[in-house]
């Protein structure tokens, strides 16, 4: 049997502010509740939603921890009431709704998957948050299909690497876009048929190049800003362009003929506020579609730098300086 401590010490955000604001703080463990576990965290991945919830831009939706951290890996603690698919002491990864940086953290059980074997606790830590995200952006509401093209802005982080490797795993043509030749490199690397150095090139002009002015079927942006005008020429007739993020502002100016004229979907999601059963959905095919494919070898997650979980402080630093390619994972246990 298990034995769960009473407190433990945590990662918590004490006010709106700087990586400075993350402090070891003294906690109860949290209990689960109705179908949740509790798993002992190994490892925690860092996210671009923790660093905006630090910030105060992106606060916990009501019923969901305070503490920073939306996907763990680790070995399963307790079970509360009504909990069927796995036992104490499973190995397990999960999205959960924050909690992440700590040494105990409650999960749904059906957002959470059982850790193969083969992957290290760290590498299941990056899994959750960025491939159902890609999973649900990019195939589900994208529509993404083999033979397409695809465009994903931000390629060398955790969300673009990881779009890049489902969408040419799914037959895609791959588009993305980057800001340094080291980072284009990486994409290629990845699996990009091209990479474009947004600081010296024009994503909108290489596309229309690249696609003989038909442009891409899918767009995945977190960037926002002047990039939705840009989008929107880029896109190819019958095109949908998915918004998951708006680094550059949620605002923009907009002829709206064109989406008209070229049949355009314009969509967009969040994956925190979504209802546990759509994640649990989300998280299902994620386990039968792509948890193969990582374990097989064919899609890599690539690690770019592992913290203390005391040091959280400094994984913020390392993903707001932009200098990261792939996940940032903080080592719990």
């Amino acid at each position: 049997m298990t034995t769960v401590p009473t407190t433990m010490t945590a990662i918590a955000i004490s006010g709106k502010g700087g990586p400075e604001v993350l402090k070891l703080t003294e906690l109860p463990v949290p209990l689960p509740g109705e179908r949740e576990i509790l798993i002992a965290v190994h490892a925690a991945g860092v996210n671009r939603p923790d660093v905006l919830q630090r910030k105060g831009l992106y606060p916990a939706p009501k019923g969901h921890s305070e503490l920073p951290g939306l996907e763990v890996a680790g070995t399963i603690a307790a079970l509360g009431a009504g909990c069927t698919r796995f036992k104490v002491g499973d190995a397990v990864m999960a999205l959960v709704n924050g909690g992440g940086y700590a040494p105990y953290c409650v999960a749904d059980e059906r957002s959470t998957l059982a850790k193969p074997a083969a992957l290290s606790f760290e590498t299941a830590a990056a899994i959750p948050e960025t491939f159902f995200t890609v999973w649900h952006n990019v195939f589900e509401r994208g529509g993404l299909k083999a033979g397409e093209k695809f465009l994903i802005h931000g390629g060398s982080s955790g969300i673009g690497v990881t779009a890049i490797q489902l969408a040419k795993a799914f037959g895609a043509t791959v588009y993305a876009t980057a800001g340094s030749p080291e980072k284009c490199e990486a994409c290629v690397k990845l699996g990009a048929d091209r990479a474009i150095n947004y600081a010296t090139e024009d994503f909108a002009e290489i596309i229309k190049a690249e696609t003989a002015g038909k442009g891409v079927d899918v767009i995945l942006d977190m960037v926002g800003g002047d990039y939705i005008e840009r989008n929107i020429r880029s896109l190819a007739d019958d095109g949908r362009m998915v918004n998951i993020a708006y680094q550059k502002g949620s605002s923009a100016t907009v002829d709206f003929m064109r989406v008209m004229l070229k049949r355009l979907t314009i969509t967009g999601s969040t994956l925190r506020i979504r209802s546990a059963d759509v994640k649990a959905q989300i998280a299902q095919a994620v386990g039968a579609k792509v948890l193969p494919l990582i374990v097989s070898g064919q899609i890599h997650v690539p690690i770019d730098s592992t913290f203390a979980l005391a040091d959280a402080a400094q994984a913020h630093a390392r993903m707001e300086s932009s200098r990261h390619i792939g996940k940032i994972v903080l080592r719990v246990a």
